[in-house]
């Protein structure tokens, strides 16, 4: 059956709290699964949310503080412990290279499956696949740091009121849709663009035009947000977000559901991040992020 979620492992910033893991997010996409940020204690995390390591076909990290990507080591060795049967494809900063390869060899094991390097270089696709389109964006943070966009191919949907007004039915709906045309009835003439699903990961960074490129039009759009708006000037100086400069940023890209996230543990309230979001007018869904919760991607309009 088509899933389409993200999985919520973690939701703390630098310091985990008793509450809140370290970051780490799945987002299960027709039966394929894109890993975010696997901070420390992800594998862990995976086991309470029923998430198992075969789910992996890709691994993106956004940049390489710890609170993002110390769980790497223990995700990339359960992939090779479970013996997972296809390859697991692993984007990262270019410039996080060095990180990377000590985080894949932090210790012994035994390599079982093939781990694709796919290190990220510069804005644009980093994977054209059937299903989606990957692409990543420069972030503004204190070390580099990429948001990664994943889109949909648009697609087409039949409309039945311009099928019966052209006589078409029965098997000529599929040989219509197959070949473009029928009797001089073109494919354009019964249907109409049915849009691609988009959905944006988008971490540790100060406002800048790649926040924007990577929200624009989003279905769902998993955002950090890791200071309160009365702290505004504490985020800009450590590369970070406010609640409510992350809702603008949903509000303005037209954003249907937005999840905010890595909370600083300076923080005790959940509902303030909401009453944030909403205070800067994001009208749409919303849901203040929680460790292990599950989170459907809007279905198409």
């Amino acid at each position: 059956m088509s899933v389409r979620e993200l999985v919520v492992l973690g939701t703390a910033s630098q310091v985990p709290t008793r509450h809140r893991n370290h970051n780490g997010y799945l987002l299960r996409w027709d039966g394929r699964g894109i890993m975010f940020d696997p901070g420390e204690g992800t594998q862990r995390q995976m086991l309470r949310a029923g998430v198992a390591a075969h789910d992996l076909d890709r691994i993106c990290v956004t940049h390489f503080h710890g609170d993002h990507s110390l769980g790497l080591a223990g995700v990339i060795q359960r992939i090779n412990l479970d013996q997972v049967p296809h390859p697991v494809t692993a984007h990262y900063p270019a410039s996080g290279q060095r990180f990377f390869e000590r985080l894949r060899y932090a210790t012994a094991y035994r390599e079982t499956v093939k781990l694709v390097e796919a290190p990220v270089t510069a804005d644009g696709p980093l994977a054209v696949t059937d299903a989606y389109t990957l692409e990543a964006h420069r972030l503004s943070h204190p070390v580099e740091s990429y948001g990664y966009r994943l889109v949909e191919p648009d697609g087409r949907r039949i409309l039945p009121g311009k099928l019966a007004e052209h006589g078409i039915k029965g098997p000529d709906v599929g040989r219509i849709q197959r070949d473009g045309a029928l009797n001089g009835v073109t494919l354009d003439q019964v249907s109409e663009i049915r849009r691609g699903q988009r959905f944006a990961f988008v971490m540790d960074t100060r406002l800048c035009d790649g926040v924007h490129a990577l929200a624009e039009g989003a279905d769902m759009l998993v955002i950090e947000s890791t200071f309160l708006d009365e702290d505004v000037r504490l985020a800009t100086d450590h590369g970070h977000l406010t609640a409510g400069q992350a809702a603008a940023v949903a509000r303005d890209a037209g954003v249907r559901h937005l999840v905010l996230t890595h909370f600083s543990q300076r923080y005790h309230d959940p509902a303030a991040f909401e009453r944030q979001a909403r205070a800067a007018g994001f009208d749409g869904e919303l849901s203040i992020a929680q460790d292990l919760m599950r989170v459907p991607v809007p279905k198409r309009t």
